[in-house]
C-alpha cells in the first residue's frame, strides 16, 4: 500500500483528544486522523454542492430543511440569523 507521510503539529490538548478518540475507536492515531480528514473533505464538498444548488434553485425552505432533518434522524435546528436573512 502506498502512503503519503505527513508531519503535523497541533495544540497539546487537541493531540491528547485525538489520541483518546483513536483509542476509543480502536484505531491508530494516523488512521483516525486520515479518517477525520476524509470526513472533512466530504463535508466540504457537500457544502459546496449545496451552496451551488441553492445559488441555482434558491434557498431551501424551512419545510425542506425539517424534512431532511427528519429523514436523517437529526434534531431540528432553530433558524440562525444568517438563515433568516435569506
Amino acid at each position: 500500500m502506498h502512503v503519503d507521510r505527513l508531519s503535523i503539529t497541533m495544540e497539546p490538548k487537541l493531540g491528547a483528544a485525538a489520541r483518546k478518540a483513536a483509542k476509543r475507536a480502536g484505531m491508530s492515531v494516523s488512521a483516525w486522523i486520515a479518517e477525520a480528514t476524509a470526513d472533512r473533505i466530504r463535508n466540504d464538498a457537500l457544502g459546496r454542492a449545496l451552496d451551488k444548488f441553492e445559488a441555482e434553485e434558491g434557498p431551501f425552505s424551512a419545510a425542506e430543511l425539517a424534512a431532511a432533518s427528519d429523514r436523517l434522524g437529526l434534531p431540528r435546528q432553530r433558524p440562525t440569523k444568517k438563515s433568516l436573512r435569506r
